[in-house]
């Protein structure tokens, strides 16, 4: 199994949209991951069949038990999150405050516990294209990184023995990307030409690089402002880095977008071919991957 990751330096650069198009386009069979789960919005394009969901526990919270607690205020003075609060004689713990570092216990270990706590869901689907496997985040709550891990696994867990890998990460730099790109062959990044794009491609490129893998790049609506595209281009040059779609403005994708379908299931259109193109390169590099291994 190839493992491919779809990510952006930003957000709103077309990355699902374009991991959308290449799970109708890509050939072999595929299971896929949605690993933006602050956000996850590959089930709007995919159409899935929810199959089966499970409960994710984060990090563990403090819970007070009142019949044990005293109302001596130590764990009010010792919390430097403001996580403990009080409401009337009885004292409880905000979760989305608690950074479940556990100094309320040692305060006190007879009224104040870690326990688990659900912070989300995994959700198990089936669509047209294969499998996919989603979550949801309880808005709020800490872990993205460990639940997108948890993502990974239970999509390689029942689908080990799939051609493909497609994963659609999250855009950013943070624990969320590093855990997605983890011990993934090949990263397609989705760049746009603006300033903030290609200083944002700059940051997550370095990150890539630090887990060895194979980079490449597109560049969505590329047509939009010329001479950030030639610099987006020139520095990819002078990185080794291969530029291998280049895809033009569409009202099409936004058309598209609303009816819940990839662009490439809206006919002929400016982005959708050039899309193909982009497939058709990808293509080539997971054989050339495949033939190395």
């Amino acid at each position: 199994m190839i493992r491919l990751a779809v990510i952006s330096g930003k957000g709103g650069t077309g990355k699902t949209m374009i991991t959308a198009a290449l799970a109708h386009l890509l050939p072999g069979s595929l299971v896929f991951a949605d690993c933006d789960v602050d956000a996850a919005n590959l089930e709007l394009l995919l159409n899935p069949q929810l199959i089966r969901t499970e409960p994710f526990m984060g990090m563990k919270t403090a819970v007070i038990d009142t019949a044990f607690c005293t109302q001596c205020d130590k764990c009010v003075e010792h919390c430097r999150f403001g996580a403990i609060e009080r409401d009337g004689e009885k004292y409880q713990v905000n979760p989305l405050r608690c950074e479940g570092c556990a100094v309320c216990v040692h305060v006190c270990p007879i009224a104040i516990t870690m326990q688990p706590r659900q912070t989300g869901e995994i959700k198990y689907s089936e669509t047209a294209q294969g499998p996919l496997v989603h979550a949801r985040l309880v808005p709020g709550a800490g872990n993205s990184g460990l639940l997108v891990h948890a993502v990974k696994k239970t999509a390689m867990e029942q689908d080990r023995y799939c051609d493909l890998f497609l994963i659609d990460g999250p855009p950013g730099t943070g624990c969320p990307l590093i855990s997605t790109i983890s011990g993934t062959d090949i990263v397609l990044i989705v760049t746009e030409p603006s300033v903030s794009g290609l200083h944002d491609l700059k940051r997550v490129v370095a990150v890539c690089r630090q887990f060895r893998s194979w980079i490449l790049v597109a560049i969505n609506r590329f047509d939009l402002e010329q001479s950030l595209t030639d610099k987006i281009q020139t520095w990819c040059g002078e990185e080794n880095i291969p530029v291998i779609g280049m895809i033009p403005f569409d009202p099409a994708v936004i058309e598209s977008v609303r009816r819940g379908v990839p662009v490439t299931d809206s006919g002929v259109t400016p982005a959708a071919q050039a899309i193909q193109i982009l497939a058709t390169h990808l293509e080539q590099e997971l054989m050339d991957l495949g033939k190395k291994r």
